[in-house]
């Protein structure tokens, strides 16, 4: 499963600022697993599903609503 930026409204591009779980970790669904800013505000990004996440793009990479931050693969 792919963990990926929402629409966030007027936003067109956001930057990843921090990871709240590593590369490798367990995630559950709903866990709050990355923050981004947009606009000098910071939003909360939750996890999709449960899983172990994978090939998470590295904090200060832009990204646009829609693009994959990360994989969720199955434990």
């Amino acid at each position: 499963m792919e963990l990926v930026v929402p629409d966030l409204g007027e936003v067109d591009t956001v930057t990843v600022v921090r990871w709240l779980k590593g590369e490798g970790e367990a995630v559950e669904a709903g866990e709050a697993v990355v923050e981004v800013e947009a606009d000098k505000a910071v939003f909360v990004i939750e996890a999709p599903a449960a899983g172990i996440l994978r090939n998470a793009k590295p904090a200060g990479t832009q990204v646009r609503p829609g693009e994959v931050l990360a994989q969720i693969q199955s434990p």
